[in-house]
């Protein structure tokens, strides 16, 4: 596993353009096995966690031409079963989190699919009850031998109402995937309504799927025999225009983010802005200037401000890092609630260690004491524990006085592409070892 060698200090000036969404990406990607037809997938981006899925379906029988860097052709005419027992199989799916959205598509089209336990970031216990409770509510019965659960669909997949336990992005994606070919109507209730979710729909329709109340957490399926091949664009990715947000006010830059889909960002922008940060929209770009100080709201009776993740359209989990380690700058105080993952906050340490004032309250809160910029942080070495966490000390390393490293960077490849070069194009001195 690689590193990162960081020279702090460094003032980024310039135009970035961020990568197409990974998280859109993952759910489109096992999409593509509803059809034997071409599915086409632009501004995809080149990240570990994206190629190791499309490497998982190429493994699965999926034909798999990479047209140019960030687009891809998938077409998955026929499914090799046998090798869901290969080790190869087991090796990939587990490490990758997102495989666990190929049971409903394959549950649909063949009424088989495979799921070892999956991977991804260690941040907490991330259940996956919301996928299986869903799937068995149309009819997947599922048989776990230790290794590999195997999910069946004995008598097809039939459409019923179901209210989900909470509204999971993945689950919600697994469950309308499965839906969209089940025999009847399928009612979703308190399903998830992030902009990926929206995507993910718009393009099952353009595959001729019956999808109503797009957007909204009420979902009504009505399902097909069969869908056709598509051509996909993804969304630029929010998690990145947030992270360049920081990038910027952190380290005191000018920056225009190109392209950043403005639209479909939310309340994100406004929660920076919360913390001071200033912005402007031009277009479809963010232009955020050189600030040496930015200074924290309080609430309107004079409480210190509370940032706290929740379902969309509430402040996305994959922001809270980002946001608390740009908060140790800032004039004022912060408590930062991080309530949907345990182990989310557990960074924090490297952070006291290079000169952060912060409180670690319980696993879910941390306040944290703005510096103002009145003292830098200062390098150490680190290593990433998970890829928004990465990214935040990468955040806190370009702003410190000193040289920092950062180990385990995979897990930052994992879901930025390019990183250390786009930044140092900007300015940063980024050097991989």
């Amino acid at each position: 596993m690689g590193s990162f060698r960081i020279e702090g200090g460094c003032k980024l000036k310039g135009e970035i353009v961020p990568q197409g969404a990974k998280n859109e990406a993952m759910q489109i990607i096992c999409a593509s096995l509803l059809t034997d037809e071409e599915v086409v997938i632009e501004n995809l981006p080149n990240i570990l966690d994206i190629n190791n899925l499309i490497d998982l379906l190429k493994g699965m029988g999926v034909k798999v031409v990479r047209n140019t860097p960030d687009v891809v052709s998938l077409q998955a005419k026929d499914i090799d079963f046998d090798y869901f027992q290969t080790p190869d199989f087991i090796q990939k799916a587990s490490r990758l989190r997102g495989s666990v959205m190929m049971i409903g598509p394959l549950l649909a089209r063949f009424g088989t699919a495979y799921m070892p336990k999956p991977g991804g970031d260690k941040i907490g216990r991330r259940r996956l009850d919301t996928h299986v409770i869903g799937l068995m509510k149309l009819g997947a019965i599922f048989n776990n031998d230790g290794i590999v659960q195997k999910a069946t669909a004995p008598n097809g997949l039939h459409g019923c109402y179901m209210l989900l336990d909470e509204a999971s992005v993945t689950g919600t994606a697994n469950i309308v995937m499965a839906a969209v070919m089940a025999e009847g109507q399928t009612t979703i209730f308190n399903a998830a309504c992030e902009p990926y979710l929206v995507q993910l729909c718009r393009m099952l329709v353009s595959m001729g799927a019956l999808i109503e109340g797009i957007g909204s957490n009420l979902l009504k399926i009505t399902g097909v025999s069969k869908l056709k091949g598509t051509k996909h664009r993804l969304l630029a990715d929010m998690i990145e225009v947030g992270s360049f947000i920081g990038m910027a006010a952190m380290t005191g830059s000018e920056l225009t983010i190109k392209d950043a889909g403005i639209e479909q960002l939310g309340i994100i922008p406004e929660m920076f802005r919360r913390i001071g940060i200033k912005m402007e929209y031009r277009g479809d770009d963010i232009f955020i200037p050189a600030q040496d100080h930015y200074e924290v709201e309080t609430f309107m009776d004079g409480s210190i401000l509370t940032i706290a993740d929740a379902p969309w359209p509430g402040f996305t989990p994959d922001l809270i890092s980002i946001i608390l380690v740009v908060a140790t700058q800032a004039k004022g105080t912060v408590l930062i609630h991080q309530k949907m993952f345990e182990s989310r906050l557990f960074f924090v340490d490297k952070l006291i260690d290079m000169g952060a004032q912060i409180i670690l309250c319980d696993p879910h809160r941390a306040n944290i004491i703005g510096l103002d910029h009145h003292h830098a942080l200062r390098g150490i070495r680190m290593s990433s524990p998970d890829i928004r966490a990465g990214v935040a000390l990468l955040i806190a390393a370009m702003s410190a006085q000193g040289v920092s490293i950062i180990d385990n960077i995979d897990q930052i490849d994992r879901g930025y592409q390019y990183i250390d070069l786009r930044l140092n194009s900007l300015g940063a001195k980024i050097e991989r070892i």
